[in-house]
């Protein structure tokens, strides 16, 4: 019987590791493997695992031992691990998992390749073989992280922060906007990092302004943005250039001084609504995402009370919060787990609770007003899109009504807001499909 080499790439966690993920697929690719997205339809599977809380680690570890199953069944033949729990428990899970045929640790490309007896095409590694609705797309510029956040173990499974040359991440962003491409996603461990070790600054305002004057790239979103470090630079370069959209992400985890020291963040809370007046004042219309950390060790109730008022307050845009996760190896894990996972969930649903009426407010005051959106997918019933104030997967999305209008996935469209919900955002008239 003829080898079928079907190879179905699952992809866990963040999307640094849809990234990775692409890459390695474009690879196989180019080896003549078929890369399948059904699993009941592949021969092989690799799992780019994540392992960065604990939630995240229990889902690599139910993955890994499905695909195990579907092994013992005789419905595949190899499996593979990789990425970031690979990277940092692999002795472990070679010890506890032995079935799987082989451990990879993150971007060990070559490795894996080989594994299913192909080689690597070093001079194609940029190019990837996309995951995403074709218009938008990822775009990693980085590797590793330099901060030491004693609650993150990143620097344990990514290690240093390593910049990928300028011309290589411009080079990949025009095969990007070949393949139709229009809104290009920074991320990295830490964007504002970006450059500080090959050309000794931080020059991501020199990459984002190059990146924008690629044919095609309309739409340029800036996420993991490290708030200790904001180039001055970086803010003008937003504030000004058209392509750039007014969203910054930026991760602060909390505002307490005391939380903030304990976590080694590198900032205070007088720095940090520096920092955000600053933005708001230099960039109009800016949205603002975060996210916060919930039931830290040394977060007191007092803390956690300055965290609510301080989002109250400040009214971001987009808020995330996550429940403290102890990790072994980080500097925080000696501080053991305090608070309780009930606790941790009372907070956590006290602080979204704040944050949806905050998003409520924000969209009612959108009805009525046009905005430009890009649309991802139609559902069935509706189309539905994003403006500049959202990054897919994560935020709200705009959901366009449209019985006469057939609209194009992947184009811009400016349409009316109607009506709300607290995240989501309702349009009805479509005034003009927008030149591309």
């Amino acid at each position: 019987m003829k080898e079928k080499n079907k190879i179905s790439v699952i992809t866990l966690g963040c999307s640094k590791n849809t990234v990775d993920s692409e890459r390695l697929m474009n690879q196989l690719k180019l080896n003549k493997f078929d890369v399948v997205h059904d699993s009941d339809d592949a021969d092989s599977i690799v799992i780019n695992t994540c392992g960065f809380i604990e939630a995240a680690k229990e889902e690599s570890i139910n993955t890994i031992l499905s695909a195990i199953e579907l092994k013992k069944q005789g419905k595949i033949k190899k499996v593979v691990v990789a990425g970031c729990l690979s990277e940092r428990y692999m002795n472990d899970l070679r010890k506890e998992i032995p079935e799987v045929d082989a451990y990879f640790g993150t971007e060990e490309y070559d490795g894996i390749v080989k594994e299913f007896g192909g080689n690597l095409k070093y001079e194609l590694l940029g190019e990837r073989f996309l995951t995403t609705p074709k218009h938008y797309a990822y775009l990693k510029i980085s590797e590793g992280c330099d901060n030491p956040c004693s609650f993150c173990a990143i620097p344990l499974m990514r290690g240093k922060h390593k910049s990928k040359p300028m011309n290589e991440l411009i080079n990949e962003a025009f095969s990007l906007a070949k393949q139709g491409v229009k809104e290009l996603i920074i991320i990295g461990q830490d964007t504002t990092d970006y450059g500080i070790d090959l050309y000794g600054k931080r020059n991501l305002a020199e990459l984002l302004h190059n990146l924008s004057s690629i044919d095609g790239i309309e739409w340029i979103r800036l996420l993991y943005v490290y708030p200790s470090h904001f180039p001055e630079n970086l803010i003008e370069e937003i504030s000004n250039n058209p392509k750039i959209c007014k969203y910054i992400d930026i991760p602060l985890q909390h505002i307490s001084d005391n939380v903030l020291k304990s976590m080694r963040r590198g900032i205070t809370k007088r720095r940090t609504i520096e920092l955000l007046n600053t933005l708001k004042e230099k960039i109009p219309y800016l949205t603002l995402r975060t996210t916060f950390i919930v039931g830290y060790p040394a977060e007191t109730e007092k803390d956690f009370e300055e965290l609510c008022d301080f989002v109250k307050e400040v009214k971001f845009d987009r808020v995330g919060v996550f429940n403290y996760s102890v990790e072994e190896n980080t500097v925080s894990f000696i501080l053991g787990d305090p608070v309780s996972e009930e606790i941790k969930e009372e907070r956590k649903s006290t602080l979204m609770e704040i944050q949806k009426e905050i998003s409520e407010e924000k969209n009612n005051r959108l009805i009525g007003s046009t905005l430009k959106v890009i649309i991802d997918e139609f559902d069935g019933n509706n189309f539905i899109g994003r403006s500049e104030k959202d990054a897919p997967e994560v935020d709200g999305e705009v959901i366009i009504e449209s019985a006469k209008e057939t609209l194009t996935i992947g184009q811009f469209y400016n349409v009316e807001i109607v009506d709300c919900n607290e995240y989501d955002l309702f349009a009805k008239t479509i005034y003009n499909k927008e030149s591309q």
